[in-house]
């Protein structure tokens, strides 16, 4: 995929729907002053802004690779966003409140699709034990309440005769 400036801006103030928005305070990378930015995150891009209505982000973060940690700081709610490699930048943000930071280290936390393979995994993997049971066999399966329950609709399609689900599940790129 190919993506430019125009692109970008588009993506970053469309009315697709943001996984989280707000004010955050930005430490400059050379200047170490702390500027109030708008920030919008929508998958595992963080766009910012220079106030809330402007159209175009002043710059965009991508998410893969990173860590979202507390700081020790002077400044209350600090956290950062950290990349590895030798010449990686470490992004320093400040939130306005406790909960405020709380919620946007949850979102970035979850925001890269490393994260979003993880839980995949995950829920194959529960999903094949719901299916067959740890040992491989349905013996030990049971109905959880409220589940869906095939119904026949004649003889000749009782829930035995229903295909089952495969033994393992396909694995995708992400």
């Amino acid at each position: 995929m190919k993506l430019n400036e125009r692109s970008l801006a588009f993506y970053a103030t469309c009315d697709s729907p943001a996984d989280n928005a707000g004010f955050l305070y930005k430490r400059g990378e050379r200047h170490t002053a702390y500027h109030r930015r708008w920030f919008v995150l929508k998958g595992n891009m963080l766009f910012y802004f220079e106030e809330r209505e402007s159209r175009e982000p002043v710059g965009v973060i991508v998410l893969e690779g990173c860590t979202v940690e507390l700081c020790d700081s002077a400044e209350e709610f600090t956290f950062a966003i950290r990349f590895s490699g030798a010449k990686s930048r470490t992004y320093v943000l400040a939130a306005e409140s406790q909960a405020a930071m709380e919620s946007w280290v949850k979102s970035l936390s979850r925001a890269s699709f490393d994260y979003l393979r993880l839980v995949v995994r995950e829920l194959e993997k529960q999903l094949e034990e719901m299916r067959w049971g740890p040992a491989g066999g349905c013996g030990g399966c049971r109905q959880l309440p409220g589940s869906w329950k095939p119904k026949p609709s004649g003889p000749e399609r009782s829930p035995e005769r229903l295909p089952a689900l495969p033994r393992h599940l396909p694995k995708g790129d992400g």
